[in-house]
Formats: C-alpha cells, structure tokens, sequence
C-alpha cells in the first residue's frame, strides 16, 4: 500500500472534550474498507479441507471465512450456574463445528502462499484481527487504532516463516483476549496441504514426503533423526510431480516428528465473565484529567455503585484454568491433572488427525510441542525429561535468517518461564519408557515484587506417557501378489512385542486416517478391499498386553477387476472346443495370456472380449475338469492377477442295465423294471421304447419303473443320458403276459 498517497482513509472521530472515551476505544466507528493492493489468494487449504468433507466448498477460492465475535456461554467443570462466557471465532463454511469449542479451531497454512481471511465483526463492540507475530501491511495487521475496527474485510498477509502464531482480536484486547477470542495459527511447510491437493494418499498436513516437518536447526542435536541441513537458499532436488516442486528446498533446516501436541494454556476470572457483558461496565466515570482521576466508584447501574458493579481490567482473579480447552479441575492454590489420551479432533485442527494434548507414544519417536500463553496471568511448563527449544514466538532458532541464535536444551525439571503471548516449540524423544507429567504453573503477577516468593494460583499437569516399545509386524496382502481383480483378499499378519504378547489388532482401508475397532489378533484374516480400480492400501495397527500399540504397517496391492465365461457359464460341456467371453476394467489393456494349469502361459495375444479355445493341452487327454487361465496387460506393462473359470469336459457314454422284477412269465398288465446307470458326472434322464416302436419322451432318471404289459411277449428298451448330454447304448429286456 501507499504511505504518501493512501488509496483508504479511515474517518476518526474527535477527541476533543472525551479523551478518556478515546482513551478507552469506546465505541469506536466500524468499517468495510476494500483491500488495497488486493491480490488473488493462494491457500490450498479451504480446497483441501472441502475434498475431505470437514468444509463446503469455499464461496471464493482459497479463501478462509471468519466471524466474530460468536459470543457463548459454556459450562464450568464444576457446573457453575450459568457457566461461563466466551468470545469465540466462527468458520461459517466448517463442517462438524458447531462454534461453541474452546479455543476456536486451529488454523493451518502453508509456507509463503497469499492468505486471505474474509471476516465479519459481529456484535457489540467491533472488532479486529491481528496476526500475531506476522508482519502485514498496516491496514491488513488487525490492531484497531492503526487500521481500523471491521465491518467487513478481507485481510491479506503472506507468512514468510514456518512456526507457531496465533491470531486474536486487538479491540479492547485485554477483555476480548481474556474471554477467548483468538485461535492458534500454525505454518506448515511450503508442500503441507499442496501434497494432499495433489496426491489424496498424503494425509492432510503432510509434506510430499509423507512426514509431518517444522522450522528447525537440530544440528547439534543428532537424536532427532531426518534433520535436513540444506541451506534455505538451496536448489529443490524434488524429482517428483512437478506441481510439488519449488525454487528452493521446502524442507531446508525442518525436521520431521511423529507426534504433535499443541498446549495452550489459559485462565478466567469468572467475576469479569459476569460483569463485562457490557462493553461499558469497565469504563469509570471521567474525572477532569481523564486517565488520572476517574471515579472508579460511579459508572455502574447504581450511583453510587453497589458491590461488585464495577471491575477494572488491572483487578484479574482467576478462578478457572485451562490446557488447550481441558478444564485443569482445581480450586485456586490446588494442583489437578487433566485427562490421559486427550486428541484433537481433525475437524478443529484444520483437518489434522492426530494431534494431542496430553501424550501418549513410543520411545524413539520425536515429539513436538507447541505451547501459548493465552493466560492474562505468567506460566511456567516444567517438563519430565529433557527437551531441546526449537523455537520462540514463531521464529526457529538458529534457523536464517536468525542464525544468530540456536536452539537449546532445558533440562528435564527446569522451568520454562512465559508471560501472555509467548510461544514455544520444544522436542523430546526419550528411549526409556515415562509414565510422567509436565507441570504448568499460572502464576499471579500482579504487583509481583523481587524477592517475593511468587503466588501460585493454580497448578495443573499434563499427562506424557511414553511406552517402552511399541509391537512391531507385518503385513502382507495375497502372499505379497502386485495384483488381484478381487475385492476379497487375505491378509498374512505376524505382531511382536518385547512387553507382552500381542493380543489385538486394528484395521484401516484409508490410509491410517479411519480404523475400525480392535479384534483378536490372528495370522490370517480376509478383508474387502475398497471398491474402485487402482492401488489400494490395508494398514494395521497391533496392541500388546500391557497397551502399547503400534505405528501403522500397511502393505499395497493393485486391483484390476475382470472376468472370464467359459460357455457362456456352463458348468459341462461334451466339446473340447469352447468359447470364452472375456472382460476386464484394467485400464489401457490391450494383450491377453492364457494358461491351461496356471504354471505355462502361451504367448501374449490382442485383448477381446470373445475367444475360442480347446479345452484339452494334448490328444488323448482324459475328460474332467478343464480350467482356463486369464491375464491382461495393458501398454504401461500392468498385469492383472490371474482369473480362471472351470468347466468339466465330458465325451463318455453312460452305461446301463434293465432287468423285470415281475416273475416271468405273468398274468398282471403290468410289470416292475429295475434300472441302473452310471456316469463319471451323473445319469440325469431316461427314455423307454415299447417293442421296437420309437422312443417316448425323455424323464428323470429313475431306479424303478411300473409299465403296462399287451398280451404276449413284451419288449422294453432304454437308454440313458448323463448331465453332458452323452448317451448311452440301447439295453433290452423282455417279458411275457400269459
């Protein structure tokens, strides 16, 4: 923007005769400036998050939708009445938030792109954002008296720097800080959510390496492994998609973490929750010299004021606390831990899964930590183990072009002291196992003096449990096949643990992001692949007796679904020619294999869908059961897992006896034959002759039959047909009616 020549001036008013007014910001205009020198965005997350079904597809591309303030009332872990009030942000466009969460949901964003916030201030009194520990142009940088109390805008602003920021509102700060108007804002690397738009496979907020990565120089830190040392000026060596490419390596001085915990720590005075709904109950009434002799004691409903109607921003008595949302359940002056196993859900962590508050993970894997003080009050986090600082307010030390500072270990006991807006990202990787917490002191700083012993209001500790080694294994689909034209497939499974047996195990179809519940651990075990042509994954997860899971393991596998008829289905045929109707879905094919065993393929042959074939491999050849083999490829070399069907080849007669069981000769009209046939595939029908006349209809096979007798000799041939349609010869027996 210009400075000489401003494109936007903001009307201020006067401030003659009401200096205190203005002092206190009270009330002052709103606007809806346009963003001057507007550029278009280029955020691939609102996009990202919509594929994945945790946003609607944004109005404007790549651009985030705010609103504040969504002003709620929330319930106390102690069930105070009436609960508590917030100031929280709202994403209209969010799936799956209802806005009522504390903190507002996270905020992600790649390295460097143009990020837009289109923003509406809503309800008394307006509001800003300020983006905390970025540097915007002054109209786009949130603090009210510079630029403006929004109206409608549309922030700009470009993060340069991979790290941990949050965003707030900069109006009547102290108040609407306090009350919860912020959210954490998190920079990813230059490829987060870029590899998810490109390759759906990448879960979200993963590099194009698979791995999630932050800011850092860990150089002297050799036990967090992957660390890559390039200069942040070097070229990218990407050989990859094209479109995942940069100017410079995105993973310069970044180094990968399994594990993500976010902290934020913060405290409320549930006496300001209550007395502040009005914008103006914190106001006194102006004295002569405003600022200097206001009367505290004059401005509430009442005159003079009644107990409790007026509070001051500097009288702060916190009576609530919390870690990232979890309330710590506490009096003043007592300690609580909050709950194991807390995870973040994807839908407030802009689409990241898996993120915790407090710990729970493997020795050997690399934990990463970021912590806010969102508290009005001072904090100190006090860890188990030892840690290495990677970065403070957003910058990683050591990391140009701050290289004047490096990152530093703390040893596990030492406390991290952190005053309101601070912000820190610490490692840990541990290789024994820790059942422990780290500890946050809050701590009341007001009218703290030096050689004071510090007045500690409230201790809360968050769970970190590391176990001593996750189960390892493996799985493989189909015996380790490239290939299958099945949904169905077997899994071949084995699990270890050095602390227990393994005794369950955990599936996901998705890539690890959706599982399905624990079952009993087996070494085998059938499974429906995702339906769809392509490359599908199975992932597994095992758990030990004593709880540990493990990483997921996944194997691959490509399915290509086809078919193949021989005659149309027929289970039997009395012809070793046949035809075959063919069909596949493998993209691209071209070429056909055929096999008689399954062990010798003829040579490759034009793909179509219809093809005649003998079902025999040489003269002479006995009948049974004849089975064809199938294989297609296509021009890229893709080769279809095998696809047979079966039919039994029958060229043999069936044979027969006819005998009368009536004494013979006979008096009665009619007789009893006794009837035999055999066939290697089954007799399935007969047909009599009386006497030379032609044959009757064909009927079911039978082993008895009644017939009518003429008078004198009487002669009864049959034959026989077996399931091909073979027949047997003509056999004969006679009898005679006196």
């Amino acid at each position: 923007m210009s400075f000489s020549n401003p494109a936007n001036t903001i009307t201020r008013w006067s401030v003659v005769g009401m200096e205190g007014m203005w002092v206190k910001m009270f009330d002052p205009p709103k606007e809806s400036p346009v963003t001057p020198d507007l550029v278009l965005p280029t955020n691939p997350v609102p996009e990202v998050l919509a594929a994945a079904g945790f946003q609607r597809a944004p109005d404007t591309p790549h651009t985030v939708v705010l609103e504040l303030m969504h002003g709620v009332r929330l319930d106390t872990w102690d069930r105070r009445s009436n609960g508590m009030e917030f100031f929280l942000f709202m994403n209209p466009d969010s799936n799956g938030v209802t806005g009522n969460e504390f903190p507002s949901a996270t905020l992600r964003l790649p390295q460097g792109v143009v990020f837009h916030c289109e923003t509406d201030g809503k309800g008394p009194p307006p509001h800003t954002i300020h983006w905390h520990g970025h540097e915007p142009t002054p109209m786009n940088d949130g603090v009210g008296h510079c630029s403006m109390e929004i109206g409608h805008y549309i922030y700009q602003l470009q993060p340069q720097f991979i790290g941990t920021y949050f965003s707030h509102c900069h109006r009547n700060t102290m108040q609407h800080f306090e009350f919860g108007l912020y959210f954490l804002m998190l920079v990813e690397p230059k490829d987060a959510y870029f590899a998810t738009q490109y390759n759906p496979a990448i879960p979200i907020g993963h590099c194009r390496d698979g791995k999630r990565r932050t800011a850092a120089n860990v150089s002297a830190f050799p036990q967090f492994p992957g660390f890559n040392a390039n200069p942040i000026n070097a070229l990218d060596p990407w050989t990859g998609d094209v479109r995942l490419k940069f100017n410079t390596d995105p993973h310069a001085h970044t180094v990968p973490y399994d594990i993500e915990a976010l902290w934020v720590l913060d405290d409320r005075d549930s006496t300001w929750s209550d007395l502040a709904n009005n914008a103006r109950a914190t106001y006194p009434m102006h004295g002569t010299r405003p600022g200097f002799n206001d009367n505290f004691h004059f401005n509430g409903e009442n005159s003079p004021a009644a107990a409790n109607d007026f509070f001051a921003f500097n009288d702060f008595n916190a009576d609530y606390w919390y870690i990232t949302g979890v309330p710590v359940r506490a009096r003043k002056g007592e300690t609580a831990a909050i709950e194991p196993n807390i995870v973040i859900p994807a839908a407030l962590n802009s689409g990241v899964s898996g993120s915790q508050v407090s710990i729970n993970g493997f020795t050997g894997q690399t934990i990463l930590v970021r912590c806010l003080d969102a508290a009005y009050n001072s904090t100190e986090v006090t860890f188990p183990v030892d840690v290495v600082i990677i970065a403070w307010d957003g910058r990683a030390l050591g990391v140009a072009p701050f290289g004047e500072n490096h990152a530093y270990r703390v040893p596990a006991g030492t406390p991290i002291k952190m005053t309101t807006a601070r912000r820190f990202d610490a490692l840990l990787r541990v290789t024994t196992a820790l059942d422990s917490s780290a500890t946050v002191k809050f701590i009341n700083t007001r009218g703290q003096l030096p050689g004071v012993a510090q007045d500690v209001v409230c201790t809360g500790r968050i769970p970190i449990k590391i176990a001593k080694v996750a189960p390892t294994g493996t799985i493989v689909i189909n015996g380790g096949a490239a290939s299958t034209n099945v949904q169905s497939v077997t899994l071949t499974l084995t699990a270890s643990s050095v602390a227990g047996s393994v005794t369950q195990m955990q599936f996901s179809k998705d890539g690890g992001v959706n599982y399905f519940a624990f079952e009993q651990f087996a070494t085998t075990r059938t499974v429906t692949l995702l339906p769809g042509e392509g490359l599908k994954s199975v992932t597994v997860r095992f758990r030990d007796s004593a709880g540990n899971i493990s990483l997921p393991i996944s194997d691959s596998i490509t399915l290509s679904t086809g078919s193949i008829l021989i005659n149309g289905g027929a289970t039997i045929t009395t012809s070793v020619t046949a035809t075959l109707t063919l069909s596949t879905s493998l993209a691209g094919v071209n070429q056909m294999q055929f096999s008689k065993n399954g062990t010798f393929w003829y040579g490759w042959e034009n793909y179509a869908t219809t093809r005649s074939v003998t079902l025999t491999s040489a003269p002479g050849e006995a009948d049974g059961v004849k089975t064809i083999h199938v294989r297609f490829r296509n021009g890229a070399g893709v080769v279809t897992a095998p696809i047979s069907d079966n039919i039994i080849l029958d060229r043999t007669r069936p044979t027969g006896t006819i005998a009368f069981t009536t004494p013979n000769p006979t008096s009665s009209a009619s007789a009893t034959l006794a009837l035999s046939a055999s066939d290697a595939n089954g007799v399935t029908q007969m047909q009599f002759s009386k006497n030379g006349s032609g044959f009757y209809a064909w009927e079911p096979y039978a082993t008895s039959r009644t017939v009518t007798l003429a008078p004198g000799l009487n002669t009864l041939t049959v034959r026989f047909r077996d399931a091909a349609g073979n027949l047997s010869l003509p056999v004969s027996a006679t009898i005679v009616r006196s």
